[in-house]
């Protein structure tokens, strides 16, 4: 399969690392050799038995099932429910109803079971009489009247008359058995009992030493003796059966329950239980041990190592190793014909040793194990007789979890070095459906081995759903093509988002248009990022390797973008010790969008525009090349494609999958720069909110900006980075944001009456009467408030109140937590004429690129326009448009020309042309 070249092309184009060359295969020699040594150490220690059993058996596969296989196969289906009258000996017109959802095991019934504390009646209805237990008779469906009451234990031995014939019984059967499983939750009280197809029934039969009548061949088919329904597959004989118990007035009633039931997880198909005889590991002597090595084992979720596997340690069972199947790995016991000796082989050389083929030449070397091959060698037992390996085959489950030892032929090879370098896995990583599946068989079998776990951490993966949370199927027709959707999206678009939407162990409601965001949003900012940084480098040679980056920088926009770096590296790296993929790529999405492109690069693009490289932009592109070779490193795990690009572009190294992961530096980490930087990022942010509830543009410069007194010192620093990014000339500071804005609070009734019922009212009148902004200020504060009502206290949160802003004519104002900003709306002259400066700016920024002219081009403008105001801008503002546009000339014209493009700059109409200006 791992030279099939669709699975080569898939696994590359989604970048899965994987060896592809040098793959473990379960079916070479090497790996069963190693199986074998697993098993005979097992058998050396008397853990493996052959026992007689009721087993889970498939008759599709025909072969019997472990537990855990069972576990993974159960689905929710319909049988009949019936409902059976067994015509008692002693009294011709008196029966002890029983009711079952096996139809076709009643042919093999031998025995009805009741418990013994319970208390039974005996009822009649119309002119039969019934026997059942007195807490189910709601089944009885007509009037009736209780002739006597007794207890369970008083049936034991009562005989009746059997159900079918066909099979005679060499023992005494057909009477009533005691048991504590009988219930008292369903059906009536009175079990049917055949000890050839259920655990309990088998107990019970050999409590009594019932007779085990089993008329139901390999195939799950009645044999020829079952005459009326030979050859017919027994759940498909059921409606015959009960046809047959209704035409003989032996049918009370017939319903239909919907339950679980067991089902192959290999070919979908119902089990049956079956007594048969099978191979076991005494793997209960390990319980104990293995529920200890679990505790150490931390699982990602904890609740599933917790309860769903932990609780399956806890009702552990021996596990069923043998399969009646050609293909697997053969059970390596021999059994001599002569005496019944067995022995177990642990390796090829005692096979070749001990062994000879059947017409007595040596083993070969290069013998094939599998069936029919190892079926040849022969063994001399030391009573003389021949010893034949017993025909079975092994779950093939037992091969799943020899991995850690059979992928590197231990103890054969690899033996001095199997503890430190393979053993035990860091981690391990498969779909929750394997909890009782492989995630088993690896700790069971390395229990047993080592007395250790083979793991220590567990990633469980949950199912991927449509985007309305429903399990994709072809029927439903809401699959996604992986393929198609790398074609479009790309692999690492795919991989970040399945990562960055839900945690791998929540069931992922899988939106194509979540896919598009990553695309838009992440992987197009970083690009954008990547390109602006080449795109100026290309045009002053720059080569960030020729020179040394002193990372201690001087420029506190320099030394803010590589602490929050390493910060990022630090979080992002104990998030991954812990398993925490989401938080890592949310964290990194977060800085790459937020921090890097919409903070440090837009603040720092002038640094890019000077015509010489001095030290201020040598040390901008020597920044900006650290901080995306190391967001690459760190995000090459999660999408390996664009960083592997990005950063060998950068670099000319081979790859950012052969470099370490980045390690952060606890001295370039500033948390004070950090959090004044944050401060400063809320007060931008809460400027362009009360921007856009103004509806100004933000082109148009405005007045004053008013901000907390108390930020004063950091605001100071900064104070033109928050000019330019809010477009205001003045900032100003104020101590109470009590000028600026007045709250009005009501009771939020929804939310309160339920909570407060009969005091609601009062609480309102209270609440009106006390500073509104007083109380709000402390809910941004603490998050919630405390009010005094006629001698009681009540606890109020932002959700018990509706808070409604009145704002000072003439400002716009916004709060977040302890932070608040006004923005003064008062348009003056000077403040239009620089809106329409910013405005054509803009439309001449727009025009070069349109133009095709290179970033560092310059031009010559040429303008016309019928209003005298524009007139005024290009004189008062040519400085500013100069200095923006790398104007070497602006010109105006005195009438429009046929070149010239129109321009609607806020209201006023503006023609301008553009020429590249040539080099002297």
């Amino acid at each position: 399969l791992h030279n099939h070249p669709s699975v080569g092309f898939l696994l590359k184009k989604m970048g899965y690392w994987i060896d592809l060359d040098n793959p473990y295969i379960t079916l070479k020699n090497d790996y069963i050799e190693t199986v074998w040594r697993l098993l005979n150490q097992l058998w050396k220690k008397d853990l493996i038995y052959k026992g007689h059993k009721i087993v889970p058996y498939c008759p599709s596969c025909g072969t019997p099932l472990s537990s855990h296989e069972v576990a993974q196969g159960y689905q929710e289906t319909t049988d009949p429910s019936v409902f059976v009258r067994f015509q008692t000996k002693e009294d011709e017109n008196t029966y002890f109803l029983a009711w079952t959802t096996t139809p076709w095991t009643l042919i093999s019934n031998v025995a009805l079971a009741v418990n013994p504390e319970e208390k039974y009646v005996k009822i009649k209805t119309g002119n039969q009489y019934l026997i059942l237990a007195k807490a189910r008779l709601n089944v009885i469906d007509e009037d009736y009247q209780i002739i006597e009451e007794f207890d369970g234990k008083s049936l034991e031995y009562k005989e009746y008359l059997p159900l079918f014939s066909y099979v005679p019984v060499d023992k005494k059967a057909f009477y009533v058995g005691l048991a504590d499983y009988v219930t008292m939750s369903d059906g009536t009280g009175v079990v049917h009992t055949a000890p050839a197809f259920g655990q309990d029934d088998s107990e019970l039969g050999k409590k009594y030493n019932l007779p085990v009548i089993n008329p139901v061949d390999d195939a799950g088919k009645f044999k020829p003796i079952v005459t009326d329904y030979q050859g017919k597959f027994v759940k498909d004989a059921d409606k015959e059966i009960i046809r047959n118990l209704k035409e003989r007035g032996l049918l009370y009633k017939r319903e239909q329950i919907k339950h679980t039931y067991p089902f192959c997880w290999r070919c979908h198909n119902p089990l049956l239980y079956y007594a048969r005889s099978s191979w076991y590991i005494k793997t209960t002597e390990y319980k104990e041990q293995m529920i200890e090595n679990n505790k150490k084992i931390n699982w990602y979720p904890d609740y599933v190592g917790e309860k769903r596997f932990g609780e399956w340690l806890e009702n552990n069972v021996d596990w069923a190793i043998s399969r009646d199947r050609f293909w697997g790995t053969p059970l390596n016991i021999w059994v001599c014909e002569k005496c019944g000796k067995m022995e177990s082989i642990g390796s090829i050389e005692e096979l070749k040793e001990k062994g000879k083929m059947k017409d007595s030449s040596p083993v070969p070397d290069d013998l094939d194990l599998h069936r029919p091959y190892i079926d040849d060698v022969k063994l001399t037992c030391s009573c003389g007789g021949t010893m034949h390996r017993t025909p079975e085959v092994i779950d093939c489950w037992f091969d799943s979890g020899s991995m850690p030892f059979a992928q590197v032929h231990y103890p054969f090879e690899n033996k001095e070095n199997f503890f430190t370098e393979f053993f035990p896995a860091d981690f391990i990583a498969e779909g929750i459906d394997q909890t009782r599946g492989w995630f088993y068989s690896l700790l069971a079998i390395s229990t047993m081995i080592t007395g250790k776990a083979s793991y220590k951490n567990v990633l469980v993966n949950d199912l991927i759903l449509d985007k309305h949370g429903k399990k994709m199927s072809k029927s439903k027709g809401n699959t996604v093509d992986p393929i198609k959707l790398m074609d479009n999206y790309g692999a690492d678009a795919i991989r970040w988002y399945l990562l960055y939407v839900s945690p791998p162990w929540v069931p992922t409601k899988f939106d194509e248009k979540g896919v598009k965001e990553i695309v838009n949003k992440f992987i197009g900012t970083l690009r954008n990022t990547y390109s602006f940084y080449v795109t100026y480098a290309n045009i002053d040679n720059f080569d960030a390797k020729k020179y040394e980056n002193n990372l201690d920088k001087k420029i506190e926009i320099d030394k803010w973008i590589i602490s929050r770096l390493n910060t990022i590296i630090k979080s992002v790296t104990e998030y991954l010790n812990n398993y925490d993929l989401t938080r890592s790529v949310r964290l990194i999405q977060s800085f790459v969008i937020d921090d890097l492109s919409n903070w440090y690069v837009r603040r720092s693009r002038r640094r890019y525009w000077s015509f010489e490289l001095n030290e201020d932009k040598k040390e901008a592109y020597l920044t900006l090349y650290y901080v995306l070779t190391e967001i690459t490193k760190l995000m090459a795990p999660f999408a390996p494609f664009i960083s592997e690009e990005i950063y060998t572009n950068l670099t000319g190294e081979e790859s950012v999958h052969l470099t370490d992961y980045p390690q952060y530096d606890d001295s370039l980490i500033y948390p004070d720069l950090e959090e004044e930087m944050k401060t400063i990022i809320t007060i931008v942010s809460l400027g362009r909110t009360a921007r856009n509830d103004c509806q100004i543009k933000v082109r148009q410069t405005l007045g004053d900006f008013y901000v907390p007194e108390k930020i004063k010192p950091i605001v100071q620093r900064m104070e033109n980075l928050i000019k330019e990014e809010i477009n205001v000339k003045n900032i100003k500071y104020i101590s109470n944001e009590d000028d600026f804005v007045q709250y009005e609070l009501k009771v939020n009734f929804k939310v309160m009456g339920p909570k407060y019922g009969k005091h609601v009212k009062r609480i309102a009148t209270v609440l009106s009467n006390l500073d509104a902004n007083k109380i709000v200020k402390t809910l941004h504060k603490d998050g919630e408030f405390f009010i005094d009502v006629d001698g009681s206290t009540f606890k109020l949160t932002e959700d018990d109140i509706q808070i409604s802003i009145k704002e000072k004519e003439g400002y716009v104002f916004e709060a977040e937590k302890e932070f608040f900003i006004a923005l003064d709306t008062t348009l003056t002259k000077d403040l239009i004429l620089e809106g329409y400066a910013r405005e054509i700016v803009n439309k001449i920024q727009y025009t070069r690129k349109e133009n095709g002219f290179d970033i560092m081009d310059n031009i010559k403008i040429f303008y016309y326009s019928p209003d005298e105001e524009i007139d005024e801008v290009f004189d008062k503002f040519k400085d500013y448009i100069s200095s923006e546009t790398l104007a070497k000339g602006i010109y105006r014209i005195d009438e429009k020309e046929k070149d010239m493009q129109e321009w609607d700059i806020n209201g006023k109409i503006v023609y301008l042309n553009i020429e590249k200006k040539e080099e002297e």
